[in-house]
């Protein structure tokens, strides 16, 4: 009753992501967590997870056949999946029925840098964009060049300016990363999750923390939260489980605060 989500890997030597991402999915509370991994990768992964489980996808013919199954509520495509990995797999993704919610981050972003157009015409409500800044640039270029333009007169436009523009292009949620991470939906809604001031946690900005957060929206969207929801949640809680650990902090720790965030919410 709380989703199945499907993380979908790279090949030999780049599951490193995809692993961070299935675990904080797990952790946050999706009652299952699959990684979809090419033959290539299957004993790497296999000798490496245990409450996670593990299916062969080789190719775009076999993540379609794992659709199949509806109890496959949640999809996450991008962390170490490949340029050319993540073309062939996302538009089976986008385009299974019935429409799953689908989070797209790094490759699976990337692989569309040089027809964003394409991607926006297979996107639907159910997803999320989680890009970085120049993830961001690649997949919205005009977008990216008024808000990096120096301002001449006022008002300037902002980093909310340009993740509303983002959001409406695409037709769903984006979440443009940062340490003022802005959320917005395709109608207009926003929010800002600021990791400054009393909330700072520069020690956030090492390797994988991402694809953790990726896999934290994953899993909330498995267990039925909207996608706006969930990307404003896991956003919020990512932040809270890097000020829980401190500087020091490496990716893998991340999903392990999540305990104790929760009992510190009184959950």
């Amino acid at each position: 009753t709380h989703g199945h989500a499907l993380i979908l890997t790279g090949g030999s030597g780049r599951t490193g992501a995809a692993r961070l991402a299935a675990r904080g999915a797990l952790r946050i509370g999706a009652g299952l967590v699959t990684l979809g991994v090419p033959p290539s990768a299957q004993q790497e992964v296999a000798c490496q997870i245990m409450a996670l489980m593990l299916r062969r996808v080789a190719d775009a013919d076999a993540l379609a056949e794992v659709l199949e199954d509806r109890r496959v509520n949640a999809l996450c495509l991008g962390p170490g999946l490949g340029v050319e990995r993540a073309g062939e797999l996302v538009p089976v993704a986008l385009v299974a029925e019935p429409s799953r919610a689908v989070v797209l981050d790094a490759d699976a972003l990337t692989a569309f840098a040089d027809a964003p157009e394409r991607l926006f015409g297979m996107l639907h409500e159910r997803c999320v964009l989680t890009p970085h800044g120049g993830e961001f640039a690649r997949l919205f270029p005009d977008i990216a060049e008024k808000l990096d333009a120096a301002p001449v007169k006022g008002p300037a436009y902002s980093k909310v300016d340009a993740t509303r523009e983002a959001a409406e292009r695409a037709g769903c949620v984006v979440l443009f990363k940062g340490p003022d991470t802005v959320i917005a939906g395709p109608v207009g809604r926003c929010s800002v999750n600021s990791a400054q001031y009393e909330r700072a946690a520069p020690w956030l900005a090492t390797a994988g923390a991402g694809d953790v957060l990726a896999g934290f929206i994953t899993g909330l969207l498995a267990r039925g939260f909207a996608p706006m929801q969930a990307a404003e949640t896991g956003a919020w809680l990512h932040v809270e489980c890097a000020r829980a650990f401190g500087p020091g902090l490496i990716a893998e720790d991340l999903p392990e605060q999540l305990p104790n965030v929760f009992r510190e919410l009184g959950l």
